[in-house]
């Protein structure tokens, strides 16, 4: 129900105080100085209500997107402690840069503005920041004006959903040819870290990314079935991963080894509550063996692309690596052309006999 009272000013002028009630909403109230604008007032603003959007717009007026981050990490991140690592510092990124906007003032213009922005400032390293890198912030960004939108009704509409992302190159698909693989291993069983050859051909045979392997527990290990439960994915859900020939053999010879005083695979020696950080160790490796242009996340690569040329079908690459979909592995399947030779060769079989 909608009422528009007249009333007189001191000056002798008149306004109009418009009053929207219905029920089960908050009464809403507004002033006008001509009586039409009253009336298109109260009926857009009916419609508005019994749509929820009058009620989100009110919201995005009350709260900044400072408050809106920090809920947020409080009540979403704070339950997913691996994502929080990652996207704290890309959230507070956002925070610092137009933290003091309310919701309301957030528009796509605003966030395009401070993309650029961080596309074309250099890190402390003196590089630019990669348009996946980038891809990543307007992403973490955008769970939080999601949630904020959906869940809290806070706002109308995430800004960001008419914020392109910035063109990234084609997967990168950087492996080892045999004769670098045996030069790494080598490598690796002569490194001062007795560990590394271990943690190397788990990540060959097994295409796990780094932490997966770096922070596994002896709990997540099925020595006798050949299983790797990893617990610690990047999407947060459990992926189990067959591991078979010499990384088992090694993990077996490894378990008569393990410590008492900690359940990782790779603790710290200083700290066994903590794992192993590879990276120095195996760069070492690296050059050893005379590698270059080659990072851990390549070993995933390599055994992905190692399934590949031995014929395994693209789902089921993505199902060792943890993808959800066939996209992400489609960048190996130049390197096992054999299968699309059979379909054609088939083809022909049956329709020319």
């Amino acid at each position: 129900m909608a009422q528009i009272r007249e009333r007189s000013r001191k000056d002798g002028s008149k306004s109009y105080l418009a009053r929207i009630r219905l029920q089960g909403y908050p009464d809403v109230t507004a002033t006008f100085g001509r009586l039409t604008d009253a009336k298109r007032w109260v009926q857009m603003t009916e419609v508005d209500l019994r749509s929820g959007i009058y009620l989100k717009t009110a919201e995005a007026k009350k709260h900044t997107l400072a408050q809106t981050i920090d809920r947020y990490i409080k009540d979403v991140l704070s339950h997913r402690p691996e994502t929080l690592k990652s996207n704290k510092s890309q959230l507070s990124f956002w925070r610092d840069n137009l933290g003091d906007l309310l919701l309301a003032d957030l528009s796509s213009a605003r966030i395009v503005e401070i993309r650029d922005q961080l596309a074309n400032e250099l890190t402390v390293r003196k590089t630019k920041r990669s348009p996946a890198r980038v891809n990543r912030y307007l992403a973490a960004l955008s769970s939080v004006l999601t949630t904020a939108s959906k869940e809290w009704e806070w706002m109308d509409d995430n800004p960001l959903r008419k914020v392109s992302k910035l063109k990234e190159p084609k997967g990168r698909v950087r492996y080892l040819n045999d004769e670098e693989r045996v030069a790494l291993q080598q490598a690796a069983k002569e490194s001062g870290n007795k560990h590394l050859y271990l943690a190397l051909v788990m990540a060959l045979s097994t295409g796990a990314r780094r932490k997966e392997i770096w922070d596994l527990s002896w709990r997540d290990v099925d020595l006798k079935r050949g299983f790797l439960s990893l617990l610690k994915t990047k999407n947060g859900e459990v992926r189990t991963v067959p591991i078979q020939g010499l990384g088992l053999e090694l993990l077996r010879n490894h378990s008569k080894l393990r410590r008492l005083d900690t359940d990782l695979l790779f603790p710290s020696q200083r700290n066994p509550k903590r794992s192993i950080n590879f990276r120095v160790p195996f760069e070492k490796a690296l050059d050893k063996a005379g590698i270059k242009d080659f990072t851990w996340h390549d070993l995933r690569h390599s055994c992905a692309s190692y399934l590949a040329m031995n014929g395994a079908p693209m789902r089921t690459i993505a199902e060792i690596l943890g993808h959800k979909s066939l996209a992400m592995v489609h960048r190996y399947s130049h390197l096992s052309p054999e299968h699309l030779k059979d379909a054609v060769s088939g083809m022909n079989e049956k329709i020319f006999g």
